[in-house]
């Protein structure tokens, strides 16, 4: 079953916990952050278990269609933090205790001063049929 593991800034179920956001970490921090990111994804395909991962710019705009003939409308590039997507992963495991696990691994990634940041990572299964539809 393929899982996708979103990594943001919106806190999650309880209070997100606090951590020096990214772009005040040191370079040495990132590159950290950076590597634990690769060697997790590197373990990953050794067991068969990684597909995809993408770190995102969080430069972007919400798009709509406004109707046929009208330029689409957008809403920014103005990036509000809780609407901020910093990154994906996508893992084939099997069974969701597992993609659990792994999440929780992720979310131990190191931030300012070494220390795990402990973020609330996103973890949805890919859909794998219409729903309401019949087989």
């Amino acid at each position: 079953m393929k899982y996708l593991i979103l990594k943001h800034y919106r806190g999650g179920p309880t209070p997100a916990v606090e951590f020096t956001p990214m772009e005040k970490w040191t370079p040495e921090e990132v590159d950290a952050h950076m590597q634990y990111m690769s060697d997790f994804a590197s373990r990953l395909q050794e067991t068969g278990e990684f597909v995809d991962s993408q770190a995102l710019s969080s430069e972007g705009a919400f798009v709509r269609s406004d109707g046929e003939g009208r330029p689409p409308v957008t809403d920014g590039p103005f990036a509000e933090t809780k609407d901020l997507i910093a990154g994906w992963m996508i893992i084939d495991v099997e069974s969701w205790d597992r993609a659990v696990e792994l999440a929780g691994e992720l979310s131990a990634a190191p931030g300012a001063g070494g220390e795990p940041i402990h973020e609330w990572l996103e973890v949805r299964p890919f859909l794998t049929g219409v729903p309401g539809g019949t087989d």
